[in-house]
């Protein structure tokens, strides 16, 4: 079982504490402010009904959390889950000025042995953390585990887009200009070089629709957005049949 003990997690936790400070404003630099855009198209495949416990499954600074809560108005609960102690302290800052910080909570741990009960979220999601994780059937397993029968699960993230001229001008701006921009601005160049790689050498969606089948997801689908260099995924548990 995957867990903080193995050395590609613990190099990666150490990663994103180093980064906390500048991550969010990097994201919105490197993105062209498009994350925020893609963030809330995500949120709303997952917003089915009102006043939903939701789990935010690694939530950095919580960006995703607090946009959820905008998209709401407020009225949904959201969990955030993440290993990196610099990440969460920034995310419970955000929490302290949010009028509806009081429906947020925080938490500590890896999302591959999420500390909560079976089948108690209406909803789960995640955004631009799949490339970090170092055992994707665990973690589809543990999402599939915490949410109750109906719920929905919902990832956004990045992917190697496919071959066009789209592709070779995404490769120089990814692979060669987005880790000096990022080493320029967090002076940390080898983490937005392990980003950068992390894209590169990343699962198709297709395959990481087929992991969260094998997980036990249904009615599992896709996007693309920019010629699948950015994908939601997007599955359900389905409800226990009656007998």
């Amino acid at each position: 079982m995957s867990d903080l003990n193995s050395p590609r997690d613990r190099a990666v936790q150490n990663m994103f504490d180093r980064i906390a400070g500048r991550y969010d404003l990097l994201n919105r630099i490197i993105s062209f402010r498009l994350d925020g855009r893609w963030r809330r198209q995500a949120i709303r495949s997952l917003l089915v009904k009102p006043n939903l416990l939701i789990l935010d499954m690694g939530t950095g600074t919580g960006d995703l959390t607090f946009d959820a809560l905008r998209l709401t108005g407020g009225r949904a609960s959201i969990v955030g889950l993440d290993f990196s102690l610099n990440m969460l302290q920034l995310a419970r800052a955000k929490q302290a000025k949010s009028p509806a910080g009081g429906r947020t909570a925080f938490v500590m741990g890896s999302a591959m042995a999420a500390p909560f009960p079976d089948a108690v979220f209406d909803g789960a999601m995640t955004a631009f953390v799949l490339r970090n994780v170092s055992d994707l059937p665990l973690f589809f397993a543990e999402a599939f585990r915490v949410l109750k029968p109906g719920a929905r699960f919902v990832s956004l993230d990045m992917f190697p887009p496919s071959a066009s001229w789209f592709s070779t001008l995404y490769t120089f701006y990814f692979h060669r200009l987005m880790p000096w921009i990022g080493g320029l601005l967090s002076s940390d160049r080898h983490a937005y070089r392990y980003l950068s790689e992390s894209v590169r050498h990343f699962h198709p969606p297709e395959k990481i629709a087929k992991l969260m089948e094998h997980a036990g997801f249904a009615h599992v689908a896709f996007h693309r957005f920019l010629r699948g260099a950015v994908c939601i995924h997007m599955a359900e548990k389905l409800e226990i049949p009656a007998r």
